[in-house]
């Protein structure tokens, strides 16, 4: 079995569907990979369109799953396709999405825990819930198969129930789920950006010990090498989005204006490339 250990080839897979994300998001993880992993490695990327990927990136088809997605739920339940058969990606797989930061050698996350187990990242966002980030996990491929049989069943209900496909799986994995010293992953509005009012003053800085820093939410990595919270802010010296903390047509209240300032990010734009 490849599971990254002892010179086998350690296998890394990441999901691209529909235009969110184009072929560059996944060609950048392919460089970050390589510049911070000892070889062999190989990236597979599960996807509907693999158009301009690099030519080292073994492209494979969407897993097939007869379900309808749900709809009225935020989470990111695609990712259920890849609980199953993966056809010749066999063994044990990390996941990556396709808009995380390296930011050092990742060979401890083939080497942590037993092969077997299934292990994901602390979700911050809820520090009194036991519940797992999948923005960065490993599986043996086909150990979250049942999952997919109990999500088949009734989608829509599912996904009301748990709300995101992170809280199912942490909830229902066979054998339980583990988690990734808290240091390793880090969340880049909670860990790497200073608390109001310090992220006026203090540029977002990489914690001690981060191999991989995630951007969960709507700030992605070009908002953060731009120096905005969103897609859809305007870029402002502090000063100036102080000041606009008091006009009419902010998009935000008060407060939150207040607290959705992050200075241009060097660190992410020197990372996050081929």
């Amino acid at each position: 079995m490849s599971d990254g250990r002892n010179g086998s080839v350690k296998q890394v897979i990441c999901i691209k569907w529909g235009d969110k994300f184009g072929a560059e998001y996944v060609n950048r993880l392919h460089g970050m990979i390589s510049r911070n992993i000892t070889p062999p490695f190989r990236l597979f990327c599960f996807t509907d369109d693999g158009t301009g990927l690099h030519p080292d990136i073994a492209v494979r088809p969407l897993p097939e799953f007869d379900y309808k997605a749900p709809e009225r739920t935020r989470g990111k339940w695609p990712k259920s396709r890849l609980w199953g058969d993966l056809g010749d990606v066999t063994g044990v797989v990390l996941f990556l999405d396709l808009d995380v930061v390296i930011t050092g050698n990742i060979d401890c996350f083939f080497e942590h825990g037993d092969p077997g187990d299934t292990i994901l990242g602390r979700n911050l966002n809820t520090p009194f819930e036991r519940m797992g980030q999948t923005s960065v996990y490993r599986m043996k491929v086909g150990n979250l198969a049942p999952l997919q049989d109990i999500f088949r069943a009734d989608p829509q209900a599912v996904a009301d129930e748990y709300k995101y496909e992170q809280r199912f799986v942490t909830r229902n994995a066979p054998g339980g789920v583990k988690f990734w010293p808290l240091r390793w992953m880090v969340h880049f509005r909670m860990q790497c950006v200073p608390v109001f009012p310090l992220n006026y003053f203090i540029k977002p800085r990489i914690p001690r010990n981060a191999r991989i820093v995630i951007f969960p939410g709507n700030l992605n990595p070009p908002d953060a090498i731009a120096g905005r919270w969103d897609e859809h802010a305007t870029p402002r010296p502090p000063l100036d989005h102080l000041r606009a903390a008091f006009a009419r047509d902010r998009r935000e209240s008060f407060f939150r204006h207040l607290r959705h300032y992050v200075h241009p990010t060097e660190w992410v734009e020197r990372m996050w490339r081929e």
